[in-house]
């Protein structure tokens, strides 16, 4: 007789194998997605600069004057002060449009002038100029600007502030840029010498 067979002993269960979870997966793909874009950005802006080759604009003032020149004895100014704008495009594929141009005149940081230019476009590679004309009315003159405009006055020439704020906008080929803000600083010098005008050329300051 055959000795009993025991039956098979149950196994006890396996312990389940987790994988330990990744939280960092995420953010490096996230990561490694942004600096690729960073970098075909930054290949896409050299690949344009190379082409185009962008310089900055050049602008000057020249033929300054004044004209009907008046300071009261409590030192009211009346006069029409003028002056030659000159804007220089460098670029060869870049031209500009000036939508909107606001010109002041300062003097030790007093406005006593305002106008507008008219808008017009530039080409590539030209030298516009353009006549402005600012004409100050009865503008009080106080205290230490008073006198240290007399004293220039009685020099033959005034030193004056001239600050454009202009919205701008670049053409290539078919593209136009939106709109930007220019900025330019001059400090030309106002010949009083029986009016006749200053032919000295002066470079202006100018930040887009």
């Amino acid at each position: 007789m055959a000795p009993p067979v025991n039956p098979p002993r149950p196994q006890p269960p396996q312990p389940r194998v987790v994988k330990p979870s990744q939280p960092f997966s995420i953010c490096r793909f996230i990561a490694i997605s942004l600096l690729t874009l960073l970098i075909v950005v930054g290949i896409v802006v050299l690949i344009i600069w190379l082409v185009l080759k962008p310089h900055k604009m050049v602008y000057s003032i020249e033929n300054s004057s004044i004209h009907d020149y008046n300071l009261t004895n409590n030192n009211h100014l009346s006069g029409n002060f003028n002056f030659t704008l000159r804007a220089y495009n460098p670029n060869k594929r870049i031209s500009i449009y000036y939508d909107h141009i606001d010109v002041k005149l300062f003097f030790n940081s007093q406005p006593i002038a305002f106008s507008n230019i008219e808008p017009f476009y530039q080409r590539r590679r030209n030298v516009t100029h353009i006549n402005v004309s600012l004409p100050t009315n009865d503008v009080a003159l106080y205290g230490d600007i008073a006198r240290d405009f007399k004293t220039q006055r009685s020099g033959g020439n005034v030193e004056v502030e001239v600050k454009i704020r202009a919205k701008i906008r670049f053409k290539v080929g078919a593209w136009k840029s939106s709109h930007r803000k220019l900025k330019i600083l001059c400090t030309p010098t106002v010949n009083y010498s029986d009016s006749r005008k200053n032919y000295k050329s002066f470079p202006c300051d100018a930040d887009v």
